[in-house]
């Protein structure tokens, strides 16, 4: 388990100089600069990076702590882009909101030569699919300081979806976590700095899906956890809606569940939907009378 917390005794997050408190779930906003996003949510436009820029502000406004910005659709059969593509496409977005914006940057990106140049260009967490598997992932980590997500994921986007085969789902995917952490920290990285996502929709069903989210808790003794449900088929599944773009109440009673079941960083479509719905969630668990209005 990684031990972490700062003089008051807070669980905290080291991203690159920076301290992020976990004194309530916290809201990652999804900021893809793609034009294949599974969404239909992509703000990519080649050369022109404003309406990213302006969504990510707009995400920050809504209520976001974090802004997570993607340069590459990692939906099923996704196709792949190059790292200079990468870098054209989400470096300006995040120059751009590093200058404006006081939450912290997030890249979500599986390649070093995009973690490093979006890590110079404000960025001060990586999200990274592949949970640091590449050597120069981790190099790069380790030299800045920079917050990481480590997820799990079998294969690639391309492939994932053939196997999703598990004989105890919720054991293997933290097996596979536990020993991420390890390896990390034991070439560089701080353990104050690591936090696990378990990876829903990458290479599982519906069904594993479904247990993971009942057995999220049991991540915590690991580190602290980050849930990404937001609008994925398992949400459709779950709830009747086919659109991805319609699967907004869904999405925030997934985030709420992911919250009540221990996820310390919930990453979401729709903000300002999710931090009502948490704000309301912790009215209630608090007996605030107050906010309750009785």
């Amino acid at each position: 388990m990684v031990q972490r917390g700062d003089s008051q005794g807070r669980r905290v997050w080291y991203c690159a100089g920076r301290k992020i408190v976990f004194d309530r779930p916290l809201v990652m906003g999804i900021l893809n600069v793609t034009p294949d996003s599974f969404t239909a949510d992509g703000l990519w436009c080649s050369g022109d990076h404003e309406r990213a820029v302006a969504h990510g502000v707009a995400l920050a406004e809504a209520g976001a702590d974090i802004i997570d910005v993607g340069g590459e659709s990692t939906r099923p059969g996704a196709v792949a882009v190059s790292a200079a593509a990468e870098i054209e496409r989400v470096v300006p977005v995040v120059e751009a909101l590093a200058g404006r914006l006081s939450v912290p940057i997030s890249v979500d990106t599986s390649k070093a030569a995009v973690a490093e140049a979006a890590l110079a260009a404000g960025a001060v967490i990586i999200n990274d699919i592949t949970a640091l598997n590449r050597v120069e992932m981790v190099e790069v980590a380790a030299a800045t300081g920079a917050g990481v997500v480590l997820m799990h994921m079998r294969g690639t986007p391309q492939t994932m979806n053939t196997l999703a085969v598990y004989e105890d789902v919720v054991g293997e995917v933290y097996r596979f976590l536990d020993e991420a952490v390890e390896r990390v920290v034991a070439n560089g990285v701080a353990a104050e700095s690591v936090v696990i996502d378990p990876g829903f929709g990458f290479a599982k069903n519906v069904e594993q899906n479904g247990e993971l989210l009942r057995e999220l808790g049991r991540f915590r003794e690991i580190a602290p956890v980050l849930a990404g449900l937001s609008r994925k088929r398992c949400i459709g599944a779950w709830s009747g809606v086919e659109e991805p773009s319609q699967r907004i109440a869904g999405s925030v009673a997934a985030a709420l569940l992911a919250v009540q079941r221990g996820a310390a960083v919930v990453r979401v479509h729709d903000v300002r939907e999710t931090v009502e719905g948490l704000k309301v969630q912790r009215a209630v668990e608090s007996n605030n009378r107050d906010k309750l209005g009785i």
